[in-house]
């Protein structure tokens, strides 16, 4: 069975850093394209990043270039979002989600999805 399981979220002030995770069982990550997506209180999933099938392209959402690192660790099966420069605007649940061809932009391509990990910024 294909899951995908999100951590690494929590508390963090202004400036601050967080590392989240995505971790797969029942199916070999670098097959498929990795999206994280987020999504605030009241608001729709926004894509945040994206790798794609054996890391041959990355995305970054706009407002997260040059402060968010996608990357992926195969050995462990694993893709990471590296989050550094924290904004309170970057508050909201972020998701990883798969998919077998390349990146989307929207999360309606993304048949896979994990439950979540939250994330905080506030001072």
């Amino acid at each position: 069975q294909l899951q995908l399981v999100e951590s690494g979220g929590g508390l963090v002030q202004p400036g601050g850093s967080l590392r989240l995770s995505c971790a797969a069982s029942g199916f070999t990550l670098d097959n498929y394209a990795i999206g994280w997506f987020r999504q605030a209180p009241g608001k729709e999933h926004e894509g945040v990043s994206c790798i794609m099938r054996s890391d041959s392209r990355i995305y970054y959402r706009d407002s997260m270039k040059g402060r968010f690192t996608i990357s992926r660790d195969n050995a462990k099966n694993t893709v990471y979002l590296q989050m550094n420069s924290l904004e309170p605007e970057d508050t909201g649940v972020y998701y990883c989600a798969a998919r077998d061809y390349g990146c989307m932009r929207s999360s309606a391509f993304y048949p896979y999805w994990g439950q979540g990990t939250q994330v905080t910024v506030s001072s």
